[in-house]
């Protein structure tokens, strides 16, 4: 299975770019990209490439599911502990 994160661009140069995702930074290179982007803009980030472009409410609303599956999966791992919110 293949997971793309929604990361947001937060400095470029060149081919290359800086994203933010939940607070971590990684560089990606954006050779795959098949549209221009511009730094503020989201995009889907898979092994190191940005894949493509997305809306910034596409890239949240990913997020936040993939925060409620790490929530999800936690509660399971410790069923006696109570959830977060």
């Amino acid at each position: 299975m293949c997971l793309a994160i929604p990361s947001q661009i937060v400095k470029m140069n060149n081919m290359m770019a800086t994203v933010d995702v939940m607070g971590a930074r990684r560089d990606v290179s954006l050779m795959l990209l098949p549209e221009e982007v511009a730094e503020g803009d989201f995009v889907l980030v898979h092994a190191g490439f940005a894949i493509q472009k997305v809306s910034e409410e596409a890239a949240h609303d990913s997020l936040q599911l993939l925060r409620e599956l790490v929530r999800e999966m936690e509660q399971a791992d410790h069923p006696d502990t109570p959830p977060v919110s």
